[in-house]
């Protein structure tokens, strides 16, 4: 799979995560996609297929007003791509001990994507 290629695939994803498009976001993802998000280290959600995305995707769409993904940088990494991403979302409930409905967070991070008969396998989170 060429460069190109990879990069459409991501841009797809991000578009999509960011206008709250669910279908979108899985349209690009091979049904047995492997996703993880670590948050300080430690692994704050996983999933193994599409199936099981889809249910942490509806979960988190759920949870913000308003959220969007920024590539600060995007590069080839090994067979994939590693993506600095700038985040910034509006909490639309409260967080149990933590942030309100209407907290607005910003943070930064990466995202590793893996690819394999041209989708995307693998989305590795971390901030």
């Amino acid at each position: 799979m060429n460069d190109s290629l990879r990069r459409d695939l991501v841009a797809r994803y991000i578009d999509a995560y960011n206008a709250f498009d669910i279908d979108g976001m899985l349209a690009p993802l091979a049904p047995d996609v492997r996703f993880e998000n670590w948050a300080g280290g430690q692994m704050t959600a996983s999933s193994e297929g599409i199936d099981a995305f889809r249910g942490l995707a509806e979960q988190a769409k759920g949870m913000f007003s308003q959220r969007e993904q920024r590539i600060a940088s995007l590069a080839a990494h090994g067979d994939g791509l590693l993506a600095r991403i700038d985040w910034r979302g509006t909490l639309a409930v409260d967080i149990p001990d933590g942030p309100q409905a209407g907290t607005e967070l910003a943070l930064s991070g990466e995202s590793e994507f893996g690819f394999a008969g041209g989708r995307i396998v693998r989305i590795v989170d971390r901030s």
